[in-house]
């Protein structure tokens, strides 16, 4: 299932929205705080505790995450960074009715709760404030964020000034772009959404689990999708992708190289066929061209032969560098949305004047050139013309090795194969393409992935 995700100003407008529908800000924050105590209690047990408070209502949130765990019997003491600045908070002072400590002389404790500042930071805390923070939060043996890490901006995952790593973040109603987005990503730890009562909808999502159709009796070899991969002059990486296409459901893959190539499964149809005489064959339900297709005249003229041939196109690698070389307009023009899987550099060649957050540079690449875009990486997004975004967990690090996007390429062309909207496959395959890597474990190669593969198209059904 996908959750949404709220970017700042969204996140405003559902708050001012519930609160012109009735709902005081101070039940929101109550909520808020009674909500995120329970999360630390559940993970943290009862340690003493330092809140650290900010002057807004993520402070007002921490003064009731205060009074919710003294409640519980916890030793806690608050420090704030200065007064509250909104009514709410300073009613939820009032509630708390403990002493309040300057943060510059507080002393540590084994559990730091950091609500300083959440959504909508715009700049970096103070030089004597952060390095404040990170002194008590190197001390602490357990430290929580509320709604967001105080430092981190909101939408695009920077980090505006030095930034703890947190075991918990806890936030409310929806996830942020930041809370997936790196840097900021990596200090998060686990993640914790509480519901505090807000209506909200959005046009940006998590890459959950995809629901994945099992084949069914009345199902044959090219209902569950033909997947022909394009191969040129490396067609060992075409070998990976053609690999994981069948591993990943693929009921029938062809593998159209210049040579026979070693070191794929058996149930791989590999040919010499003319690729135009495949290409012409209503039953393929997506190529995959890129991988080891070589960036001179014939990986050209395959790649023209691809752009022409009708077919839903999964377009990788050195598609991708030909694609840059040629100008990357016209992809509307085709008669199925094509996907495209740059990693950065590869992007940067296709999309040099496009700025901005990698979020906002993956949406306007899809409408500029109307195709799915998997700006891949650590965080990577999935963007389609329509405005629709995804973003995935963070990926297991080990994925950084050559021939893992050889084997994206591969479940993206299996699934998008499998009668899948673009958007939707897309989504599915970096789920996969995860998934697989987390059950593969460390220290991890390219062909590692494809023999988990199979586990993790399962674990989808």
């Amino acid at each position: 299932m996908s959750r949404i995700i709220l970017t700042a100003a969204e996140m405003r407008s559902a708050e001012a929205t519930a609160i012109a529908e009735g709902m005081h800000v101070a039940i929101l924050m109550e909520r808020a705080g009674v909500a995120a105590a329970e999360a630390i209690w559940r993970f943290a047990g009862p340690l003493p505790t330092l809140v650290l408070c900010g002057p807004g209502n993520n402070g007002g949130d921490g003064y009731v995450v205060a009074r919710a765990l003294r409640e519980r019997g916890m030793k806690v003491r608050v420090a704030a960074s200065s007064e509250p600045k909104s009514e709410a908070a300073r009613a939820a002072l009032k509630a708390w009715g403990g002493p309040i400590e300057p943060i510059a002389s507080a002393g540590a404790e084994p559990l730091l709760v950091d609500a300083l500042f959440g959504t909508g930071l715009g700049r970096g805390l103070e030089p004597l404030l952060w390095e404040r923070l990170g002194v008590l939060a190197g001390i602490a043996k357990v430290r929580v964020a509320i709604d967001l890490p105080s430092g981190v901006a909101t939408d695009d995952g920077a980090i505006l000034s030095p930034v703890p790593d947190y075991d918990l973040t806890t936030t409310f109603q929806t996830l942020k772009p930041s809370h997936l987005l790196q840097p900021a990503a990596r200090h998060m730890g686990r993640i914790v959404i509480a519901d505090i009562g807000i209506r909200a909808a959005s046009n940006l999502f998590e890459i959950g689990r995809p629901r994945l159709r099992p084949p069914g009796p009345d199902d044959h070899k090219y209902r569950r999708g033909h997947v022909a991969v394009l191969a040129g002059e490396m067609p060992g990486a075409a070998a990976l992708t053609a690999s994981a296409a069948a591993r990943a459901g693929s009921g029938y893959v062809s593998l159209v190289a210049p040579e026979w190539v070693t070191g794929v499964p058996r149930a791989v149809v590999q040919s010499k066929r003319i690729a135009a005489e495949l290409l012409g064959d209503d039953r393929v339900g997506a190529v995959a061209i890129g991988p080891g297709l070589g960036r001179g005249a014939d990986g050209r003229r395959l790649l023209d032969q691809a752009l022409a041939g009708g077919r839903p196109l999964i377009l990788d690698a050195d598609a991708l560098v030909l694609l840059a070389e040629a100008g990357a307009s016209g992809l509307s023009d085709l008669a199925a949305t094509a996907i495209l899987s740059p990693h950065e550099g590869e992007f940067l060649r296709l999309f040099p004047e496009i700025g901005g957050s990698k979020l906002e540079r993956a949406r306007a690449a899809a409408a500029q050139i109307g195709a799915v875009i998997v700006h891949k990486g650590s965080d990577t997004i999935v963007a389609a013309p329509d405005g629709r975004a995804a973003i995935a967990r963070t990926a297991p690090p080990w994925l950084a090795t050559a021939g893992t996007g050889d084997v994206l390429t591969g479940i993206l062309a299996a699934c998008r194969a499998a009668a899948m909207d673009a958007f939707d496959a897309a989504c599915a395959a970096v789920w996969l393409h995860a998934q697989a890597a987390e059950r593969a474990g460390s220290a991890i190669i390219a062909d590692d992935l494809l023999e988990h593969l199979p586990d993790a198209v399962r674990d989808a059904l």
